[in-house]
């Protein structure tokens, strides 16, 4: 079900101009878009260099300290996103509204500061809530907030560490079984809902064509039918499909906004808290380091999973 994922080698026909403009004239004439050939032969090589310079981030991000690199995966992975709005929208950015980064956070941190519990806002215009409607079509609505703890708990490859720190598993894994996906029955308890229920739950919460089967939480789910906004994630390290456990207000976010939140405040905190920041990466105090240390290494290797997965299915 996961699309083939081989880093950065998985871009590679993108680094041909030609390419781009194939790929982007397909995109274009399959939403119905005016002037699609001709749309797609002026931004080929916007959305190429979006691509090029995204890479370029990312790699200097793996050979840099850790204070500098959320720094350069936030911006690697702004420069990936607006070639997947590219890919869609022939006129973007139509206006600079869209240019800002679309959420805030707190100016000045308080007195035993801790990032769990900090938060970043949702504003009215920006990158954040343009990329929301326009590629996943959901409002954002402006004044939201989301702690860091929330958006944590939605990163499959933290499992882990949330077991480890806290004791409690933060998804559940989905396993195949034959031609089938299974859910393990203790789901209905996290839950508090009947088999009934929780089938009735998904099917309407997923995006995803899950047909489950009469008996038991099998279902069948086609590759065909990917949908970002689906409760179903993907662990990319274990290369297996998991559920949060937790249905909060971001139960149905795509990963790649959660990407976007948590960079983007990890990158205000490594520009303007210089002391809380150096002290976090030296001195190591709580479970702030280890959490944002093992995000900043998933993040290398997820978000150009997600943006390819994106481009691919879109």
């Amino acid at each position: 079900m996961a699309i083939q994922f081989t880093g950065w080698k998985s871009y590679a026909s993108f680094f041909s101009a030609d390419y781009c403009q194939r790929f982007l004239n397909n995109n274009y004439k399959k939403r119905n878009l005016d002037n699609p050939e001709q749309k797609s032969y002026e931004n080929c090589y916007a959305f190429l260099y979006y691509l090029e310079h995204g890479q370029i981030y990312y790699e200097q991000a793996e050979k840099s300290p850790l204070i500098l690199k959320p720094i350069l995966l936030f911006y690697g992975f702004v420069h990936l996103i607006k070639a997947c709005i590219l890919s869609i929208d022939p006129n973007y950015p139509e206006s600079t509204s869209v240019l800002a980064h679309g959420v805030s956070t707190r100016k000045r941190k308080k007195q035993n500061y801790q990032f769990f519990q900090d938060e970043v806002k949702f504003q009215k215009n920006g990158l954040f809530p343009f990329i929301s409607e326009k590629l996943f079509h959901m409002k954002q609505l402006e004044g939201d907030k989301a702690s860091m703890e929330a958006l944590l708990q939605l990163i499959p490859e933290l499992d882990g560490l949330f077991v480890l720190n806290e004791g409690k598993n933060t998804f559940i894994q989905i396993y195949t079984h034959q031609d089938h996906m299974a859910i393990p029955e203790n789901i209905l308890d996290h839950y508090h809902m009947t088999e009934a229920r929780f089938k009735e739950f998904l099917t309407s919460k997923s995006s995803n064509q899950i047909e489950f089967l009469n008996e038991g939480l099998l279902f069948q789910e086609t590759p065909s039918s990917y949908k970002p906004c689906s409760p179903i994630k993907y662990n990319l390290e274990t290369d297996s499909y998991v559920l949060p456990l937790k249905k909060d207000e971001f139960f149905l976010f795509p990963e790649l906004l959660i990407h976007y939140l948590l960079l983007y405040n990890l990158s205000m905190i490594a520009r303007y808290e210089t002391e809380w920041w150096s002290e976090l990466t030296k001195m190591m105090p709580n479970k702030d380091y280890p959490f944002i240390k093992s995000f900043l290494d998933i993040t290398q290797q997820k978000g150009p999973y997600l943006i390819y997965q994106y481009l691919m299915n879109n």
